[in-house]
């Protein structure tokens, strides 16, 4: 039943995100379910597999961008579109947020960890968008050019 609660509630921030983007309407669902999916994969592997959240993290994202390329394909949008709105139910607001506190209650050493894992997690989210597009340019078939 917790995980039905947090699929349903990624799905909600995800769309709802997207409204405040300006996603087309038509878009707002798959916006919610490429967010939702990317949920899915995230807990699937830091609970159930037990994998850190960086990576998880990671992997997430790297889903997302695939997921997001390919919805971007068949609906003839932008990717950014799908993979902007995908990636919300995994920023790590409530860890930079909890950073902060501890710097200002003059608590060094948990803010410094926090930051930092904060910062780790934003940077999987963004090298795993990264290699998405990477992997999709080398899997898709270079076009010949015939003198």
């Amino acid at each position: 039943m917790m995980m039905l609660g947090q699929l349903i509630t990624s799905f909600i921030s995800t769309a709802a995100f997207g409204v405040i983007f300006n996603v087309p309407r038509s878009k707002l669902l798959l916006c919610g379910l490429v967010g939702m999916l990317g949920w899915i994969v995230y807990i699937a592997f830091s609970v159930n597999l037990h994998t850190d959240s960086v990576i998880a993290t990671f992997i997430a994202a790297f889903i997302v961008g695939i997921i997001s390329q390919t919805f971007a394909r068949i609906y003839k949008e932008p990717i950014i579109i799908f993979s902007v709105s995908g990636i919300i139910p995994m920023v790590p607001g409530g860890l930079a947020y909890d950073a902060m506190r501890h710097f200002v209650e003059n608590d060094y050493n948990s803010a410094i960890q926090l930051a930092a894992k904060a910062f780790m997690l934003s940077g999987a989210i963004a090298i795993g968008i990264v290699f998405s597009e990477v992997v999709k340019q080398l899997i898709r078939k270079p076009k010949s050019t015939s003198n």
